[in-house]
């Protein structure tokens, strides 16, 4: 009767650790997913609605000659 009870509790405590683990593994799959975006979306989004000001690709700057009249 010992030895029947003791592979039962095995069992039962061989798919609660299968099923704990798949539980972590696949709700950390999902999470990941949900919470970082995707490239393509990351360009489209503006979280600050100023514009997409840190694309644009810098122009080089023009001087201006300056005469100086002394």
């Amino acid at each position: 009767m010992s030895i029947l009870m003791f592979i039962i509790g095995f069992i039962i405590f061989s798919l609660y650790l299968f099923f704990l683990i798949w539980n972590i593994s696949y709700n950390t799959k999902k999470q990941r997913e949900e919470n970082y975006p995707r490239n393509d979306e990351a360009n489209t989004i503006d979280y600050d609605g100023g514009g997409n000001w840190g694309r644009i690709p810098k122009k080089p700057l023009k001087r201006k000659k300056i005469n100086n009249i002394i």
